[in-house]
Order: C-alpha cells, then structure tokens, then sequence
C-alpha cells in the first residue's frame, strides 16, 4: 500500500509578488474611493433637491401647461384641453377637466412625458409625483458634470469643485423643484456634450493610427496623399445625437446646441487632420468627415426627434392631427404653425429678460409667492421662491468666462494653441447663451439660464483651477492659490445656505426675505 506524500509546503511569497498584490489592492482601492466623491455630491444634490419637494401643494408658475399636459399625454397620447376650475381640482386628484379635445401646444412632448411618469406613479393629485422626475434629472445633472469636469481638467478635486457648485445653487435648485421643461433639457444637453468630448478623445487616436496606417501601406516612390481617412467608427457621436436629438424633444433650443456641438466635431476633425499633416485638412475634414459626421450626429437626432412625438402620430385625437392624411404631412404643417407662434412671441410680461441682462442678473423670475403667518411666528411672514442664483457662484461664473474668452483671443494673436479645457465651457455658452441674444424682442425669462449654468459652473472650476496654482509653479505662489479657492468654497456654500429658504418657499420673516434682494430686480 502506498502512503500519500506528505503535503508540499506553500512557497513564501517574493516581495515583487507582495508588491505586485499590495498594488492591485490599492487600485481597486482608489477605483472606490474615486466614485465615492461624485456619489456623495450626486446625494447632496438630490437631498436639496427632493427635500419638501411637494411644497407649495398647488400648481406654481407654468407648471399650469406641463403638468395637465403630462396627464393628458400619459392618457390620450396627445395634449388635451382641460376646462374651467382644473388647476384647483388637479392638486385635489381630481382630473375631470380633462378633455379629449386636442389642445394647442407649442414645444415638443418628451420633457412633458418625463413629467409624468412621476404623475404615473403617484397620482395627478400628487404635487410630488408632478416634480419628481424633474428634480431626479436635476440631481443627475450634476453627476454629468461631474463628468464633464473630470474628463477636461484630469483632477477628482476639481471635478468635484465643479459639481458641487452646481449641486448648491439655487438656480438649478429651483428648476429641479418645478414641474416646467428646463431642468430636463440642461441634462440632455450637458449629456450630448459629455458625448461629444468622450468622441473627440476616441476618434482622434483612431484617426491617428488610420493615418499611420495609411501611410505605412504607400510605397516610397508613391505621391503624398492630400486627405485623410473617412472615420465612421464614433459611437460616442451617435450617442451624442441622440442625446441632443432628446434634448431638442424638450425644447427646440436644444437644435442650437445639436448645431454647435456638431460644427464643434468637425473643428476638432480639422485640427487633428492638420496635427498628423494632411496636406488638405480644412476641406477634408469639412467636405469628407463632416458629411459622414452629420450622417452620425444628426441622423439619431432625427430619429430620436421623430420618435417623442409616437402618441401624437399614432392617435388621432391630437391638435391638428387631421390636417393631412399622411401623419407625418400633418406634423410638418404643426411645426410650421409652432415655428411662427415662436417667432412671433412678444407679449409684454412682468417678469420678462431680454438675454442681455442676464449675465447681469438684473430680473431673476419670481415662481411662487405666498404667506404663511404661522409658519414664522410673527405677523409679517412671506414665502417666496426665486429663480436667483447663488450670486457669488453666478457672477464669478460670468467673470470666468470673460477670462476664457480673453485666453482665446490671446491664443489666435499670439499663435499659440488653446485646449479644450480653456475652451469646451464657451462652446456650451456659445450654444446656450448667443442664440437668444440674435431675439431681442422675444419673450424670454432669466430662468432660461439654467441651461447656461453648467457651463458656467465649467468655465468658473477651470479659472478656479488656473488660480489654485500648477505643480511648476512655486510652492507660496501654489498655498496663497488653493488658500484663495478654499476660502471662496466656504463663502459659496455659506451664501447657498443663507439663500436656501427663498429657493424652496420657506416661510421666513419680512425683513429676512428683504435682505435677500441685493439688487432692485430682484424683487
């Protein structure tokens, strides 16, 4: 009979081998804690807010279009007309006001279906379930920055930066807890740009090595060739028209940046085609990428477009819905007819800015006043919710930007390149804000500005990060930096908490809500 052999003893791990699993260890480590700062700021965003979200319980400002709106989509397919008394019974569950009648609207229906999957799920009498969407794409609005940031400046510290701010001011604190179609449409664009950047680091490389490649496969003797290769492998742009295309299923505004970002895409092919010395790179990126970029970008956009309005094509009951016996002849003629409403709007509104004045903040819009004389305990009570930013992360936002601007104009003059971290916040600008300054007799609200926010927030962490100091500059010049940036921090979020209560309706004291306009529009 054969003994088993006696068990071999494990070998002792080398040191390279500890070391080797110490850094594997470490690494999923860091993996861990690297999520753990936007989750965290992603919470606090979430927590102001959906914090007394359905407070004030009444239909607020236009939340009397999107909200009926909402309900009507969620059971006819199409907008419905609601009659007499519906704002005053909805907040009750009551909905017999509604018609099947097809009722007249003038923006596009995906921000109105987002509105009311949370009608969906807690009732038309729920003022929660009106905002509740809104205010979970708001908190996720400010995960993407995070995003947005971390890939442009490489820095969890200032990515952070950059979420935060926008997780504590009141603009979009506000837009996230009303039922109106803004919030949404800031998400769908900040999220298109975050696609677009995620496609230029990609197609870039791939464009490089196809290029190599390229020329690897010429013999020594072959004449140069003039153009690049035609990049057709991008998903992160189709994702991108996608993205925009929904954006644009919430506002038509969201068009202005499906333009720029695209016209951005072709910027950035041209100048890779020019860095790996195509000979002909304005025109091949223009006449020969651009078109099969389009095809990407604006091709999923249409798609995605066409598809929000599935209720109106699919039913019959929708406004105009007959005016063709082809539907989509039918949809074309009520776009002309929307098209002409909105260029034609100039109805005389108190709280109406004109573009020019919002970098100013001249005319925040006033959402909801009301007055509660026992929720204070003095006489003199007023709730109020306002529109106003944090000023100090507002005005420091718009002074950034000039300061990006001035480093651009600097940059053409000088002949020295400018990246995209100094540069992706105009393009966001540049597609939010320029736009409404070509109507200036329109009708139009500073609350609109909530889709300039993230990029305002964007260009204010890059000026923050330029200010903090880099690691060849000298160590005082570096400690006076990251001093300066830690103390605005700390006044930003102290100034957030000292505005908080006029950004949810909190019933405060007269004279506490005075202090709180510093300038005469503000009221």
């Amino acid at each position: 009979m054969t003994l088993p052999a006696p068990p071999t003893p494990s070998r002792p791990a080398t040191r390279g081998e500890r070391v080797a699993a110490w850094g594997l260890a470490d690494a999923s480590r860091a993996r861990t804690l690297g999520w753990l700062a936007p989750l965290l700021v992603t919470l606090l965003a979430a927590v102001l807010r959906l914090t007394n979200l359905g407070h004030p319980h009444e239909i607020m400002f236009d939340e009397t279009y999107y909200v009926k709106d909402a309900w009507s989509l969620w059971n006819l397919g199409y907008e419905g007309k609601w009659g007499d008394g519906a704002d005053a019974g909805l907040p009750k569950g009551d909905d017999s006001a509604m018609q099947t009648a097809g009722s007249y609207v003038v923006h596009p229906p995906l921000g109105k279906w987002i509105i009311a999957i949370g009608m969906a799920l807690l009732g038309p009498g729920s003022s929660v379930g009106w905002r509740l969407t809104t205010a979970l794409l708001g908190s996720l609005t400010v995960l993407v920055l995070y995003l947005v940031a971390l890939h442009l400046t490489r820095s969890r510290v200032f990515a952070t930066i950059a979420s935060g701010l926008l997780a504590v001011d009141g603009l979009g604190i506000v837009l996230s807890r009303i039922a109106l179609l803004d919030g949404a449409l800031t998400f769908f664009i900040l999220l298109g740009f975050l696609f677009v950047l995620l496609d230029r680091d990609r197609s870039l490389p791939l464009l490089d090595a196809r290029i190599v490649a390229q020329r690897r496969a010429d013999a020594d003797d072959a004449p140069v060739r003039l153009i690049g290769p035609v990049v057709w492998s991008r998903p992160w742009l189709i994702a991108a028209g996608v993205a925009l295309g929904a954006a644009s299923a919430v506002k038509w505004s969201g068009l202005y940046a499906l333009a720029v970002f695209g016209l951005y895409a072709v910027v950035t092919d041209a100048l890779a085609r020019r860095r790996a010395n195509v000979p002909l790179w304005p025109s091949d990126a223009v006449l020969r990428q651009g078109p099969a970029s389009f095809v990407l970008m604006v091709g999923p956009a249409m798609l995605t477009y066409l598809i929000s309005w599935t209720g109106w094509l699919v039913t019959s009951g929708g406004y105009d819905r007959g005016a063709d016996a082809n539907p989509l002849v039918a949809l074309w003629k009520y776009h002309a007819s929307m098209y002409g409403f909105h260029i034609g709007l100039a109805t005389p509104h108190a709280y109406a800015s004109p573009a020019w004045q919002w970098p100013l903040l001249l005319r925040p819009t006033a959402i909801w006043v009301g007055s509660d004389p026992a929720g204070c305990g003095t006489d003199h009570c007023i709730a109020v919710i306002s529109s106003v930013p944090n000023p100090l992360i507002w005005y420091g936002g718009v002074i950034a930007a000039v300061y990006l601007l001035y480093r651009f104009v600097r940059g053409l003059v000088e002949h020295e390149p400018v990246g995209p971290l100094h540069t992706a916040a105009l393009v966001g600008l540049l597609a939010t804000y320029v736009p409404w300054l070509l109507v200036p007799n329109r009708t139009i609200f500073q609350f609109y500005t909530v889709v300039m926010l993230p990029f305002v927030v964007l260009a204010l962490t890059v000026a923050l990060r330029d200010l903090a100091g880099r690691r060849t500059d000298p160590l005082h010049r570096r400690k006076a930096g990251q001093r300066t940036v830690a103390v605005y921090l700390v006044v930003v979020v102290l100034v957030s908490a000292f505005f908080y209560p006029v950004w949810t309706g909190m019933s405060v004291p007269y004279p506490f809500w005075l202090i709180h306009n510093w300038l005469p529009g503000w009221i």
